[in-house]
């Protein structure tokens, strides 16, 4: 028998109980991911102090951590937790809270490796597909980072 498949919206999200997974909706297909281990976690901080001492004489962004909502068009069906990302700043201030998509400038994730499609394929089509200017996929056990921009650089739109 083929299974059911749910339309998800983020208010659907809203009311699950938290069990500590992380729960994602792209375009109202729910991802599930358990809780990050404790190397993940230890490598988004990484990033997120170097992406912060980075930014910190420049004017044109913010380096943020998960969880935090970011969406994309149609909000009721869209809303992911990228691990570090940078949202532009103008005139000192952030993007209104839930960030939308077209405010970062780059988003981070580190590989899930109970589902490396997602950050590999899923996220970056998303991503790139929906203007963030550069997106990296970090896998701890390889020598360096994949990175995936669109034509706009991430330094240019930072000045």
């Amino acid at each position: 028998m083929p299974a059911i498949q749910i339309e998800w919206t983020v208010e659907m999200l809203d009311a699950l109980e938290d069990d500590g997974q992380r729960y994602e909706l792209i375009d109202g297909e729910l991802h599930v991911t358990p809780a990050p281990a404790d190397t993940h976690q230890l490598v988004v901080g990484e990033l997120h102090a170097l992406l912060r001492e980075y930014l910190k004489p420049l004017s044109g962004g913010r380096a943020m951590i998960s969880p935090a909502d970011v969406r994309r068009g149609d909000r009721t069906r869209n809303r992911v937790q990228p691990d570090v990302f940078v949202v532009g700043v103008t005139d000192g201030k952030r993007p209104a809270y839930p960030y939308d998509l077209r405010d970062l400038l780059l988003a981070i994730e580190v590989v899930s490796p109970s589902n490396p499609r997602l950050d590999y394929h899923i996220k970056r089509e998303l991503y790139l597909r929906d203007g963030v200017g550069e997106y990296w996929v970090v896998n701890p056990d390889a020598a360096q980072p994949f990175v995936f921009m669109l034509p706009a650089f991430f330094d240019e739109a930072l000045r």
